[in-house]
């Protein structure tokens, strides 16, 4: 399985001049704007983070998946939330001959811990040994900063001032994750059920 980011968050998208306003940066020198791509390396990072600990994706962009079969034939579970829209399925041969399925043939179950792709009638088409689907689907809270729930700009703002505070500290090369961050990112966190992930 392999999912790619088609798009990425724009830089328009990046909220730098909260940030400096949460770091409480100096203005009115003119000089503004000389740590703007730093800042917004930051903030990259905390939404990159995030998303990723939470399987949640922030600000809207597209995504596709490519997997070699379905896990369920009735119903696809997909990576990531909250998805918008499927904008296509495409079967894959084993010679690489693509095949776009039709839209009327499936359907997007919306879901805020697990959406699913749904067949229209009652099973998804089989997968070929050796071939594989590609899913492309739209996902994201929203197109942009000011959109996003409250609680999950606070922990980007948090976390990326974090990551700018010991930006110089290679002991955190690990990777940690603040606990006002952690308390804000606790309702976004995938369920599990038993011993298995939620599918």
């Amino acid at each position: 399985m392999m999912l790619i980011e088609e798009t990425t968050v724009p830089d328009t998208a990046l909220p730098v001049a909260e940030f400096k306003a949460h770091l409480r940066l100096g203005t009115g020198f003119g000089e503004e704007s000389l740590q703007d791509s730093v800042l917004k390396s930051f903030l990259r990072a905390a939404i990159a983070a995030i998303e990723a600990r939470t399987g949640k994706i922030l600000i809207t962009r597209e995504f596709s998946w490519s997997l070699t079969g379905w896990r369920d034939r009735s119903g696809q579970a997909l990576p990531v939330s909250p998805v918008t829209e499927i904008s296509r399925v495409t079967l894959i041969d084993a010679l690489e001959i693509e095949s776009e399925l039709p839209s009327y043939r499936f359907r997007l179950e919306k879901d805020s811990q697990r959406p699913r792709l749904r067949p229209t009638d009652s099973l998804l088409p089989m997968v070929r040994t050796g071939g594989s689907v590609r899913i492309n689907f739209r996902a994201g809270f929203a197109p942009t900063w000011g959109e996003l729930p409250a609680d999950l700009g606070q922990a980007v703002l948090l976390l990326a001032a974090h990551y700018y505070e010991y930006r110089n500290e290679t002991a955190l090369s690990d990777g940690c994750m603040p606990f006002g961050v952690s308390s804000l990112l606790q309702r976004y966190r995938v369920m599990r059920i038993g011993i298995g992930s939620v599918q």
